[in-house]
């Protein structure tokens, strides 16, 4: 299977969105940005923010749509038709309110489970035939509490946990570039956390 060319971080744009848990797919883009020493530019015809890396000896674009969660898909699409590339070569992270703060999981396919980024995705690209990473945010307790949980920053405890997970993806992405996602997820899930 053909390894990924492109990495989306799904989130809001702004400083008051900054470290919200929605934005745990940005979070995630910026920490391999950093690791990478690459930095991010604007780019008006892809409705983002994108960089560009080398990982593996593979070059990589990272992208961070600026049209808000609910609209991520003008921005992906625009990508995909832009760099050319194939759906099933994208990975797409996002917050996950299933998944307890500190987990990480990978995944091809499947449905939105009502994540609002992923909903429009699938609106501009089709169904789900790309990878994801789902980092946990955990759940609130309560269906009314949740937008004010997404929304929100979390506690000092939760976001080491957001970090250490992410750190944990990240030292599993050279196996998925280079196209060994099996090999990824494997390691990926079976870390502490």
């Amino acid at each position: 299977m053909a390894g990924l060319r492109l990495v989306v971080g799904l989130g809001n744009p702004g400083a008051e969105h900054l470290g919200t848990r929605h934005n745990a797919g940005f979070w995630f883009v910026d920490a391999l940005a950093e690791r990478e020493s690459a930095r991010f530019g604007i780019d008006t015809k892809l409705h983002g923010e994108t960089a560009k890396v080398v990982i593996g000896g593979e070059p990589v674009w990272l992208l961070k749509p600026t049209t808000y969660m609910n609209k991520s898909g003008l921005s992906v699409s625009a990508a995909l038709r832009y760099y050319k590339i194939d759906p099933s070569q994208m990975l797409v992270a996002h917050d996950d309110l299933d998944l307890p703060a500190g987990t990480a999981r990978l995944k091809f396919d499947g449905g939105h489970g009502g994540q609002n980024g992923l909903r429009d995705l699938f609106a501009h690209v089709g169904h789900g035939k790309f990878h994801r990473l789902r980092v946990g945010i955990g759940h609130p307790g309560h269906r009314d509490r949740v937008l004010s949980w997404v929304l929100g920053r979390p506690g000092a405890k939760d976001e080491q946990a957001i970090i250490n997970a992410v750190s944990d993806a990240l030292d599993v992405l050279p196996l998925a570039v280079g196209g060994e996602f099996e090999k990824a997820m494997q390691r990926l899930h079976t870390t502490a956390g």
